[in-house]
């Protein structure tokens, strides 16, 4: 799967989201997951999964619970790919940038 078909699920990106905050057991996932989403651990776990197996997250075991963490190399693919596209949008906040620091007439 792509980095990008992986992202383009709310439920993963959120995930995601979760675990750049800090690495977060698999029952922690669920808990938000599940609340804002209102999924079941069941579809939280299939989600978990699919990050894993395309290395967007890791997991260890910590006795009985899995700790799950980002792993950033494919986001380094989603970051070369938007690179040709940043143009875009760093020309417009450099010129934000020029009107904020304007001074006023």
């Amino acid at each position: 799967m792509h980095a990008l078909d992986v992202l383009g699920d709310p439920v993963r990106r959120r995930i995601l989201e979760l675990l750049a905050e800090g690495d977060q057991s698999a029952g922690e996932v669920v808990e938000v997951i599940s609340e804002e989403f209102g999924i079941g651990q069941p579809a939280v776990s299939m989600q978990l999964r699919v990050l894993r197996d395309n290395g967007f997250a890791d997991v260890r075991a910590e006795g009985r619970r899995r700790i799950y963490a980002v792993s950033a190399g494919p986001l380094a693919e989603v970051d070369a790919w938007l690179t040709p596209f940043r143009a875009f949008w760093e020309q417009r906040l450099d010129a934000l940038d020029t009107e904020i620091r304007r001074p006023r007439r």
